[in-house]
């Protein structure tokens, strides 16, 4: 497999599609001020077509038509397919890599009406009316050892070869059924962090000798993904209102003789790979925090460039509005699997984090494509 770190949402320890009430949005996400359009009709498809839209020159940021470059440096690689037959939408690597064309031209020549050559097909969403829900991922940073003592005990695993079947969390946390195999890359001085790291999909790790290397996606054991989260709604212990990675976190660190029972409900568990420079996606180009997202590739292709009618929130993680923004579609996650869902990658660090905490709100999401593409 290739090298890709980013695949996986914090907020994916929250939320899940397999409940939903009437109205198509799941019951965790029913919450005061999410940002859904209840005005908003039903689609007649899983796409709606705005065929002339007018995109704003406003939009072409420096860090927008950066990650263009390393989109197209994607698209141009033999390896991805020539078509993505889409549900009621046919899409062709070279419509995807006109689009970029289209847009890197309009942005060096803005007063040529660039903003008319391109149709935008809006997703239904989760709830077959455009209400798309944005959630947040990012790069956590914590100390590790090379060697284990008393206190950095934990293993940080690379995939093992050759195994038919994998173990599940359970076993290889718990049970230790990997341990003395030289597959152990560092030792973390808590479980719960090694946990969250595999949640986001990737790393950066401080050694005893204060460097700091970043740990890609190695691969997983195929186990199904469960949401912690929506466990801890189902054990009554949080609402859809209370619920977040962080109060995951300070449950687990409350109830450590719990720590077990709870994270092997999870059997889904994430192996690394040492090297990379930059954090990637599943396109393995490097993400572009506010840019890049993950999305799920039956319905948005990578390689895509969306429009985004993004969530904004206050410092408290409170929702004040909306925004345009050109996004670009280069990651992809066991738990973004549907077209009401798009994980926004927000960097690396404390404060990158406290943005994937609070996003899980509403917007909408279109589809750019070069003028003329229709159903």
């Amino acid at each position: 497999m290739k090298h890709r770190i980013l695949w996986l949402g914090l907020t994916s320890l929250i939320l899940s599609a397999c409940s939903q009430t009437s109205s198509g949005i799941h019951q965790s996400n029913q919450f005061a001020n999410n940002g859904l359009d209840k005005k908003a009709q039903a689609f007649n498809g899983t796409y709606k077509l705005q065929p002339e839209a007018v995109l704003n020159t406003q939009w072409l940021t420096p860090q927008f038509l950066d990650g263009l470059e390393r989109q197209l440096n994607y698209l141009n690689k033999k390896s991805v397919p020539q078509q993505h037959n889409l549900p009621g939408l046919a899409v062709s690597k070279s419509q995807l890599q006109q689009t970029i064309r289209d847009l890197q031209a309009w942005a060096e020549q803005p007063s040529a009406q660039g903003g008319q050559a391109f149709s935008l097909h809006q997703l239904a969403g989760e709830d077959g009316k455009g209400n798309v829900q944005f959630t947040g991922y990012y790069v956590p940073v914590f100390k590790v050892r090379s060697t284990p003592d008393a206190e950095y005990k934990y293993p940080i695993y690379r995939k093992p070869a050759g195994l038919s079947q994998y173990p599940s969390r359970e076993q290889i946390d718990f049970g230790q059924v990997l341990a003395g195999q030289g597959l152990e890359l560092f030792y973390s001085n808590s479980l719960v962090d090694n946990f969250f790291m595999q949640v986001q999909g990737s790393g950066v790790v401080e050694d005893e000798y204060g460097q700091q290397h970043l740990l890609s996606y190695g691969g997983s054991n195929g186990h199904s993904y469960r949401s912690l989260g929506k466990v801890l709604i189902e054990m009554g212990e949080y609402t859809a209102d209370t619920i977040s990675a962080t109060a995951i976190k300070e449950w687990l660190a409350k109830n450590p003789d719990k720590q077990r029972e709870l994270m092997s409900k999870n059997p889904s568990y994430t192996f690394f790979s040492p090297g990379l420079d930059k954090p990637v996606g599943a396109a393995n180009e490097p993400l572009t925090p506010l840019h890049s997202v993950a999305v799920d590739p039956a319905f948005i292709p990578l390689g895509s460039i969306v429009l985004a009618h993004l969530p904004l929130l206050d410092d408290k993680g409170e929702l004040t509005g909306h925004e345009f923004r050109l996004m670009l579609a280069q990651d992809k996650g066991a738990a973004i699997k549907t077209p009401g869902r798009i994980d926004v990658y927000q960097g690396i660090g404390d404060e990158a984090q406290q943005r994937s905490d609070s996003l899980r709100h509403y917007g909408k999401i279109w589809l750019v494509l070069p003028k003329g593409q229709s159903h």
